[in-house]
Parts: C-alpha cells; structure tokens; sequence
C-alpha cells in the first residue's frame, strides 16, 4: 500500500488549493499557517499597493506604443475601495483630453490598477508585447495605451466612447486570491459607451506565470475581438471558442475587408 503522505503530495502537486497540509496534534503545522500568513499578507498588499504609473508607461511606451494617463473619480485608494461606482467615472478633466486626442479606431487599450496593482506591474507590458504583431498582422487601427488609475472594468466604456473606438479591452488587476495576488484580467466590450453591463463584456481571466501565458492570453484576445469586430457584437452573445482554435493551431477568423474601413 503507498504511503498516504506520498499520496497527498502528488495530489498537491496537480492544483495550488490547499490539500494535504498535515497536522500538529488539532492544529494546522507551522509551516502551513506560516505559508497561509504569507499568502494573506500578499493578496492585502496587492489591494493597497499603489500602481506605478510612471513606470508602467516606461515600459509600455518600451514596446513601440504611446500612453496616456488618467484617472477615475476616486481621489485616493481609500476611497476607490469603499466606492466601487467612483471607480467607474472618468475624471472630467481626462474625459476631456481623451475626446480631444480621439480618432476613429478598431480598439482601445486600457491598462487599469483594479484590485491589484502588481498584477497589472507583471503582466500588462508582456500581455501587449505578445498582442501587439498579432493586431499588427490583422491591421487594426490601435488606440494609444490609457493607463487608468483607480479604476474599475466598466471605467473603460467612458475610455473607450471618448476615443471614439469600435471595441475596448481592458488590461485590470483582478481582486487577489490567496494563492493568486498576481493575477491580470482582459476584458473585452464591442461599442464601449458609458451604461454597458457586465453581460455585454467577454473576460479572459488569471492571466499570470502560473496561470494563463501571456501569449495564449494574446492569442484568445486576438480571437475574440475579431469576431466582435466581424459580428458587432461581444458578452454572453459571443461564444468564446478560442480554446479550440488555439489547440488546432487555426488562426484568429480574418476580418472581411469593409469592416476594417
């Protein structure tokens, strides 16, 4: 008979829940309430920590993309935490400078703070070195970078209408698990505009090294946004079955040619 121990450690091996952790009389190891003191203190400082903005633009603008700053109407992260709905208003002031730089484009880029600022730190300027030849290659008309602070996903219909583009996708630190403080979100939305609803966006979720690579992240955002683009439309409408091109290896389904006028 296998030794259980040796059981619960291959076990352990194939998911990041917390099985098998043993016991010290009625209580948890030391190890393992250690480990889960780190992990709680990780996901704390991922909501609190401020996003670099400076930096992130730094190495945003690193990959050939402008940037533009902004911010919603929660004035401090004490406040962005407590009001949700502030979280989703533009900055009047920044509404304004997004209208006066707006162009007729396929997609805007949105990279906001959300619940986690590392996340966005690790993960924003790979995700857009992944996705950048792949909008490239399908000649999509690209929106400078808006590095939101802040904010909240619904903070980028406001972006995205002000900018005049046909779709948004915002790059967004997603609220922290115990095992995942750094984990990033996509959200897509066809007709951005101030008053969509959660059902009208598609999500690519835990984007991160332990989690879905940067490049098939890319790969799904490339997929989805060509058939919101095609269908015009994007949200429980628009069935994601990029999973299925990505293990065929079959492309991104093309965009016909008068749409992209």
């Amino acid at each position: 008979m296998s030794d259980p121990r040796e059981i619960w450690a291959r076990l352990a091996g194939l998911t990041p829940a917390r099985i098998g952790l043993g016991r010290a009389g009625s209580g948890l190891p030391t190890r393992e309430v250690l480990r889960f003191g780190l992990d709680h203190a990780q996901a704390r400082d991922a909501v609190h920590a401020p996003m670099d903005a400076e930096a992130l633009a730094g190495s945003i603008a690193a990959l050939g993309f402008a940037t533009i700053p902004v911010a919603s109407q929660a004035p401090d992260r004490a406040t962005y935490l407590r009001r949700p709905d502030l979280g989703r208003r533009l900055d009047p002031a920044d509404m304004s400078k997004l209208q006066a730089a707006a162009e007729p484009s396929d997609l805007a880029l949105v990279v906001a703070d959300g619940l986690s600022a590392r996340a966005v730190h690790e993960n924003a300027a790979p995700l857009l070195k992944a996705f950048k030849p792949l909008a490239e290659q399908s000649g999509w008309r690209l929106t400078p970078v808006v590095i939101a602070s802040q904010a909240r996903v619904a903070l980028g219909d406001a972006i995205g209408e002000a900018l005049n583009a046909r779709a948004v996708a915002v790059l967004i630190g997603e609220r922290p698990g115990l095992s995942s403080p750094d984990s990033l979100g996509i959200y897509l939305t066809f007709g951005p505009q101030i008053g969509r609803s959660d059902a009208e966006r598609n999500c690519i979720s835990n984007v991160r090294a332990a989690g879905l690579t940067h490049e098939k992240a890319a790969f799904k955002l490339h997929w989805l946004l060509a058939r919101a683009l095609t269908l015009g439309l994007s949200g429980v409408t628009l069935k994601d079955e990029s999973d299925r091109a990505l293990e065929s290896g079959a492309a991104a389904p093309a965009l016909p040619e008068p749409e992209r006028r």
